[in-house]
């Protein structure tokens, strides 16, 4: 019963990584895990991923991208042996917090950031999707209301995967956000 009650205590941690080094902290942590028997305070490592689809030259390819490059999210309860075996795996740069005080991530933060705590997948279910179109390109909308428009872009906003266009409606130039699915890149 004791160890239900410390699991939870267990809060997300997060843990600043020199860049490209994320899987390697996230596989030396698991070993530091299995061979000092912490499975009980340090309960689980996430390097968390997400699908994108990128566009490139009008091509859509599914890849799979980190979501937060540079970091490692760990689930643990904080004491002196587990923050220092986080703190002192090859790769890590220090938890975040201020100072050297590391602070966990609240419910409301994994929500935000798109990470469901309770299926331990750390995989967005919507894919995301990565455009090579910037402002000023000219695209052409390949599907929708808007097919077979040709337009310049105005504004590209990521979160909402959208693209921003000028159409002329009853005589003005009439801005009009089209998804990043309904667009291609004109060259």
């Amino acid at each position: 019963m004791a160890e239900a009650e410390n699991n939870s205590e267990a809060k997300w941690y997060v843990a600043h990584t020199y860049s490209g080094y994320e899987n390697k902290v996230k596989t030396d942590i698991e070993k530091t895990i299995e061979n000092r028997k912490l499975q009980d305070q340090i309960l689980e490592v996430l390097v968390p991923l997400q699908d994108v689809v990128e566009l490139k030259n009008g091509e859509k390819k599914p890849v799979r991208k980190k979501m937060f490059p540079g970091y490692v999210l760990i689930n643990m309860i904080m004491n002196d042996a587990t923050w220092y075996v986080v703190r002192n795996t090859r790769g890590v740069t220090g938890f975040v917090g201020p100072g050297s005080k590391p602070v966990p991530l609240t419910e409301a933060e994994m929500k935000n950031l798109g990470i469901q705590v309770s299926d331990h997948s750390g995989v967005s279910k919507v894919p995301k999707v990565e455009i090579d179109v910037e402002v000023g390109d000219t695209i052409k909308v390949v599907s929708g209301d808007w097919e077979g428009t040709v337009s310049t872009v105005t504004d590209v906003n990521i979160s909402k995967q959208t693209v921003t266009i000028k159409v002329d409606m009853f005589g003005r130039a009439t801005p009009l956000e089209i998804n990043f699915m309904d667009v291609t890149k004109v060259d």
